[in-house]
């Protein structure tokens, strides 16, 4: 089925009024150089989730994120000013982070209008996504909960393994990889005391996916399921390349659990270069072609069935406003996400209780 991007001329009347169009939001955070990649990332993997649901993509952007002239040339072609958002009739809404500017989160430009979609969205989605930065400034504003800062970047591929029963996580494959790219972590044992549900962690990066019902399904992601096979090589040669312009003090480790051991090493003999003759000059020849030679995308199969369990649930939810719109005799209403005995997982090596 196909997937629209939001504008009144996309697709026939008839495909977006049918009953299994789902409408969501995108509100793309990310910095110039990948706010279209990551429009591309949600898009292409929305698309690949719904075979059988037309899908109405929104297109939202803060404007207190600074932006260059080309950026804001090319949103105000096609993305719609958040102050809209509180009008428009949505079914799902992802929101993703950006890089983080201030030590504090309520020190970023946005936080009072991310503060606001938060409080929006428990009241007028089914579900709502919070990408990495995205679900830190929601899990503070919505509980006080803290980010903490890590001694250094989270940076890679990490095997996740499942902590919780939960709808979302059936079938998941074992183990389980997670792109993570992220220089902050939330405490597990202080988002378990406000009633959020583990869903996946690794023993590496700590928590990745959690969730809590709350008027709306909020599903939370420190990770990127979203991630291209390219993404964190594209990521790596943007800090080599800021650190030899200057902008960063110390040039950055290698992408963990990513690179075979000849991209590796091809990685390695380039930083050793970069030491001893740092310039900026020098990143037009960072061995990419190398390092893309044998990229996979382990967590392409779970981020399919991530997106597609999510795009179900919003049809279903959708559904079931319908019926009970206009109830009939005799039919069951579909239960949400709020009524599913959610067990916890013992974690390898404890003991049973």
């Amino acid at each position: 089925m196909p997937l629209f991007l939001d504008s009144g001329r996309s697709g026939s009347q008839a495909e977006l009024h049918a009953a299994n169009c789902i409408t969501i939001g995108l509100v793309n955070n990310m910095p110039d150089a990948a706010l279209e990649t990551t429009e591309r990332q949600f898009t292409d993997l929305i698309r690949a989730a719904t075979p059988n649901v037309v899908v109405l993509l929104k297109l939202f952007a803060l404007p207190e994120l600074p932006r260059g002239e080309i950026a804001r040339a090319a949103l105000a072609g096609r993305y719609r000013d958040i102050a809209e958002l509180w009008q428009t009739p949505l079914d799902g809404l992802i929101v993703t982070g950006t890089e983080p500017r201030a030590k504090n989160l309520a020190g970023e430009p946005y936080w009072d209008t991310l503060s606001n979609i938060v409080d929006w969205a428990k009241d007028h989605t089914a579900s709502t996504i919070w990408s990495c930065l995205a679900a830190h400034a929601a899990v503070l504003h919505s509980d006080g909960v803290e980010r903490r800062a890590l001694p250094q970047k989270q940076f890679g591929v990490f095997d996740c393994r499942l902590a919780a029963d939960h709808p979302m996580t059936e079938h998941f494959p074992q183990p389980l990889w997670v792109p993570h790219s992220r220089y902050n972590d939330l405490p597990e044992a202080a988002l378990v005391a406000c009633g959020y549900k583990i869903l996946t962690r690794s023993n590496t990066a700590g928590v990745d996916a959690f969730a809590r019902q709350d008027g709306s399904f909020f599903l939370f992601f420190q990770g990127h399921p979203e991630y291209e096979a390219d993404t964190l090589l594209r990521e790596y040669r943007r800090d080599v390349a800021r650190f030899l312009t200057g902008e960063r003090e110390h040039y950055p480790p290698p992408a963990f659990g990513y690179f075979s051991d000849d991209a590796a090493a091809a990685a390695e003999a380039f930083r050793a270069r970069a030491l001893r003759d740092r310039r900026s000059e020098l990143i037009a020849e960072f061995p990419k072609s190398m390092l893309e030679a044998g990229l996979q995308c382990p967590w392409r199969a779970a981020a399919l069935g991530t997106y597609e369990k999510w795009c179900a649930y919003l049809s279903a939810r959708k559904a079931e406003r319908r019926t009970v719109a206009a109830p009939s005799p005799g039919v069951r209403l579909r239960r949400t996400w709020r009524d599913w005995p959610l067990g916890t997982r013992t974690p390898a090596g404890s003991p049973a209780r």
